[in-house]
């Protein structure tokens, strides 16, 4: 794989350059015109490397290596937004200190890339796989899986496989993933305007108040305030892991507890937790809860946030519970747990390749995060996040280092060619 390490951090650059975080649709481009030509670029690519390939209509490709029972490589090109304190620019795929920065770096452009050489490797070293290798990429992965759901229309998703879009060593279960956004009517609002966070996936980086009647003691809560606008800032993170993050909504509306009920209520359930949804655990952890995205329209303060509650629940166990509490709300994304066999053949599989590879022993391990593997009956997130390293996804200043482009490679090259010979 070493003879493609040039070529491969080439392509990924080439990639960053794209934004394709989602923008309103334009003709043929249902995730705005960013995400196409990423797509289009990523095709055209494997392409040149000799591969037959499909598009799905601007929501998702195909490259296709090999015949008979199918096997899914599961990536995404789309990225969430970059959002504000980079030092180096989000698409211009800057290396640095053996980092290469930009979003989609990590998740998940660069193991797409890194995937789809992988395949050229095996291709040239005349290896003729027994299955027939589907790398399915998408173009709305952190926007709602639309584009699953067209290629689920278009085309066969095969059962089996996994996605280079979650952490190592393997990963054998999901919790569940559920969006809401909660209505609170507020009397005699303290603000005339409250705006924060881009996207429910994303821990809330900066929120602010407008038209704010009421500040003193406002430098104690580490706010800013001027002209009438109360303003907070937070470390954006992956939602799954919130304590990974500050959240500056919450920041901003503890501020207004003792200003304001409805505001109380709002913090009192969403961040101080007074439901009790944390306590919702099992062997694949507990529950996570981010209130990521605010806005404050018409007397009426929404809140859309993410949460990810354990593999062994069902959705009902969370909406239980904010109905016993009459919270009002509309649920906007769900997706069901993925829990897999430990000892079945395809994590075995993996845990064995990375166990090889890396020279460390390992257990099989569940996360919060929502990947492609659960399109699959039976998949596995596999990678591309080191435990123990640094994670910059959804995060400022987003990287892959150089070092760990060459593992991953190692590492894929492998795992691909163990499962389908």
């Amino acid at each position: 794989m070493q003879k493609y390490f040039d070529r491969i951090v080439r392509s990924i650059r080439e990639m960053i350059s794209f934004d394709s975080s989602q923008t309103p649709p334009e003709d043929g481009m249902p995730f705005g015109r960013g995400a196409a030509k990423c797509l289009g670029a990523f095709l055209a690519l494997a392409d040149s490397l000799g591969f037959q390939t499909r598009n799905y209509d601007n929501y998702a490709g195909e490259v296709v290596f090999g015949e008979g029972e199918e096997f899914a490589i599961l990536c995404h090109l789309d990225v969430v937004p970059a959002g504000g304190g980079w030092t180096h620019p989000p698409f211009g795929g800057e290396i640095e200190d053996g980092k290469l920065f930009g979003r989609g770096a990590m998740d998940d452009k660069g193991p797409a890339v890194i995937c789809l050489y992988c395949l050229k490797a095996l291709k040239d070293e005349g290896f003729a796989p027994r299955k027939k290798i589907k790398l399915i990429v998408g173009c709305n992965e952190e926007s709602g899986w639309a584009c699953i759901e067209r290629y689920n229309r278009c085309a066969h998703m095969p059962e089996t496989g996994f996605s280079p879009d979650a952490d190592f060593p393997v990963i054998y279960a999901e919790k569940g993933i559920l969006h809401f956004k909660a209505a609170f009517p507020l009397g005699n609002a303290p603000f005339t305007k409250l705006y924060g966070g881009e996207r429910a996936n994303m821990v809330c980086a900066f929120a602010s108040a407008e038209g704010v009647k009421e500040a003193a003691g406002y430098e104690k809560s580490g706010l800013t305030y001027k002209d009438g606008a109360l303003c907070a800032r937070g470390v954006s993170a992956h939602a799954s892991t919130p304590d990974e993050g500050e959240n500056a909504l919450g920041k901003l509306l503890a501020f207004f507890t003792v200003q304001n009920e409805g505001v109380k209520r709002a913090y009192d359930i969403l961040f101080a937790d007074s439901l009790g949804l944390k306590k919702f655990a099992d062997e694949t952890g507990g529950l996570t809860m981010s209130p990521d995205v605010a806005e404050y329209e018409d007397g009426t303060l929404y809140i859309t946030t993410d949460i990810r509650y354990p593999a062994t629940m069902k959705q009902k166990d969370v909406t239980d519970v904010l109905d016993r509490a009459g919270v009002r709300y509309e649920l906007l994304h769900c997706q069901p747990p993925l829990f897999n066999d430990k000892d079945g053949e395809l994590v075995r599989t993996l845990l064995e390749v990375y166990e090889e590879r890396t020279g460390e022993k390992a257990e099989p391990v569940a996360i919060g995060g929502g990947t492609y593997a659960r399109a699959l009956k039976n998949g596995a997130g596999f990678g591309p996040q080191f435990a123990g390293e640094p994670s910059t996804i959804h995060q400022a200043d987003e990287y892959i280092t150089l070092e760990n482009i060459r593992k991953l490679a190692d590492i894929y090259h492998a795992a691909i060619e163990r499962l389908t010979r």
